[in-house]
């Protein structure tokens, strides 16, 4: 799948998701599809029709940050997906893909998880878990090596369960995973992934479709836990030196608060009698 491609696919995506009130337009005559259509960006971006119509078929050159910039403007992005707008357009040496290393935890990573006194694993550049400590098995069963984060949200009943709103809390992780994805859209662990997610989830398949993209960072995440009830923690993503993507995902409770009590109480449910 060229960038070019998949410049045309993403411009088209974002454009349906802008409204002519939005755009400061008037909704004047029949529209057989949602948002703006090609010649309203054109005009907004101050581009011709022609060159964005080539844009959006992947026919058209690289373009220049300038004219990304309008588009990116025009279509109201946001900084993510600014950015990933403008990774998407930008020129690349033609090179051979060079073969995929197998994503692994450092040994001192991995040692880290271990140790530390909340729940913490390491998760692949698309969200695959790579090492959890027992903490965060104990948070959610479904956090073990071998799983999949992304996919455990959209199809395991548990998890969706323990995320008070976990349809929001996937569309943020496709996001993340769009992201991750940058233009490498042809990686063969993503191109697994999105297949098996397309077929078993019409969820995933809406949200994919709207390609937006989210930077993987902290937040405060909520959890309906089935042994302490409602839990509050800050999440916390942190990159893994020399890796490709890899990030050591930590929860912790605000110090002094109920929530760090419930967490205590999880913690000792871990500790071996």
């Amino acid at each position: 799948m060229t960038e070019q491609w998949q410049l045309g696919a993403f411009l088209r995506a974002r454009r349906a998701l802008v409204t002519p009130d939005d755009a400061g337009l008037p909704a004047v005559g029949v529209r057989r599809v949602p948002g703006l259509r090609r010649e309203e960006v054109a005009m907004l971006a101050g581009i011709s029709a022609d060159y964005y119509l080539r844009l959006e078929r992947g026919r058209g050159r690289h373009p220049s940050v300038q004219v990304l910039e309008s588009l990116a403007r025009v279509l109201r992005l946001d900084d993510d997906a600014r950015a990933h707008l403008l990774s998407l357009g930008a020129e690349r040496p033609r090179r051979p893909r060079p073969p995929r290393r197998r994503e692994v935890v450092p040994p001192s990573t991995a040692a880290l998880v271990a140790q530390l006194p909340w729940p913490a694993f390491v998760e692949g550049r698309f969200m695959d878990v790579l090492a959890a400590n027992p903490l965060a098995t104990a948070l959610s069963p479904r956090i073990v090596t071998g799983a999949n984060r992304l996919r455990d949200v959209l199809l395991d009943e548990g998890e969706q369960a323990l995320i008070p709103d976990w349809q929001a809390a996937a569309a943020t992780m496709v996001a993340h995973l769009r992201e991750s994805a940058g233009a490498d859209t042809d990686d063969p662990r993503l191109v697994e992934l999105v297949g098996e997610l397309s077929v078993a989830s019409p969820l995933f398949r809406r949200l994919w479709a709207r390609h937006d993209v989210r930077h993987r960072g902290g937040a405060a995440v909520s959890f309906d836990h089935p042994s302490v009830g409602k839990l509050t923690l800050h999440r916390e993503k942190l990159h893994v030196s020399d890796t490709d993507g890899v990030m050591l995902v930590v929860y912790h409770p605000e110090a002094g608060t109920v929530d760090a009590e419930k967490s205590a109480v999880l913690g000792s449910a871990t500790v071996p009698r």
